[in-house]
């Protein structure tokens, strides 16, 4: 990694499906998405990242498979 790519400032982002990115901080945010509020160098939001998006399933996914409870979850 360069020191330029290393000293550049990102953005933790988020979409409506509880999905979550990484963003140049001089950016508009892309369509749908807005700021998760962690701010930094590449390696903090990463980290951040890598923290709270411990399920990587679309929220509503995981909103069937509640509703759908056991048996929808095993897929039996």
């Amino acid at each position: 990694m360069t020191n330029e790519q290393h000293d550049r400032r990102f953005r933790v982002v988020v979409n409506h499906e509880e999905q979550y990115s990484l963003w140049p901080a001089g950016r508009e945010n892309p369509a749908g998405w807005h700021d998760e509020g962690t701010a930094g160098d590449r390696e903090t939001c990463l980290r951040r990242i890598e923290e709270v998006w411990t399920d990587m399933r679309p929220a509503s996914l995981r909103a069937r498979m509640r509703e759908q409870g056991p048996e929808g979850a095993t897929g039996r």
